[in-house]
């Protein structure tokens, strides 16, 4: 618990200091963009088609098929993600990798990390159990897991995931923010301007971003990054290095 409400303070703290009044000072962190609204310079494509992913009147477009993801050029350890997305159609499936692999192992789709689930809002009534009642409506949105092998402790479990205290979603065609804090192992996650979710004790704590094409169009923009200062993170709980 002190680990958390220590990495929440600092990231409180590089927040209020990369205010307007110091926005000048080169030493203080600054939110770097990701997604320049022109083309997609930043992004590699791990195992997607040529057309799954393009940029129309600023926006970043995922189709949504085949399944797969698109990864950053870089890794990232500790830091606070900024993400802003719309989904396109009734039901749709996407989502964030933080702390990611790289690569998508053979005979899988989706790489090892921690996912940040993007479920439009009709998924539930899309995919009922078998007694024919819907998910809870908090497991469309900003569920948080480990994937692929990565494993994490959830804050608010629903099994081995985390689902979120409060829906705050909004549905398709409306765009829904994300904040993502990311810090020594902890993930705080804030929708629509409330943090509502989040795991610790990840397995996995540096690594690739990736957003995820998972059978349904989806939008992106005002994606953008603030690096804070490295942790600890062993070689065990890095992901390879990928070249571009």
């Amino acid at each position: 618990m002190m680990k958390y409400y220590a990495a929440m303070l600092v990231c409180a703290a590089m927040l209020a200091l990369s205010g307007p009044a110091l926005a000048q000072d080169a030493g203080v962190p600054q939110f770097q963009e990701l997604f320049n609204g022109r083309d997609l310079t930043g992004w590699v494509n791990v195992n997607t088609a040529e057309d799954t992913w393009s940029v129309r009147d600023g926006l970043l477009v995922c189709s949504g098929h085949p399944i797969g993801v698109m990864r950053s050029e870089k890794q990232y350890e500790n830091f606070i993600l900024h993400v802003e997305w719309c989904h396109m159609e009734a039901g749709g499936n996407s989502g964030v990798f933080v702390w990611s692999e790289g690569s998508v192992a053979e005979g899988k789709q989706l790489p090892k990390g921690v996912e940040v689930q993007m479920l439009e809002l009709d998924w539930v009534n899309q995919h009922k159990d078998k007694d024919g009642q819907p998910a809870p409506i908090a497991y469309v949105h900003g569920e948080v897991f480990g994937a692929l092998g990565a494993v994490t402790v959830p804050d608010n479990p629903r099994g081995s995931r985390s689902m979120s205290a409060e829906n705050r979603c909004k549905g398709q065609g409306e765009w829904n923010t994300y904040d993502v804090v990311c810090v020594d192992g902890v993930i705080k996650l804030a929708v629509n301007g409330k943090f509502v979710n989040g795991i610790r004790e990840s397995s996995v704590r540096k690594g690739y971003l990736c957003l995820e094409s998972e059978g349904a169009e989806i939008h992106f923009r005002n994606i953008r990054i603030l690096e804070l200062p490295p942790g600890m993170a062993t070689p065990e709980q890095t992901a390879a290095v990928v070249n571009p």
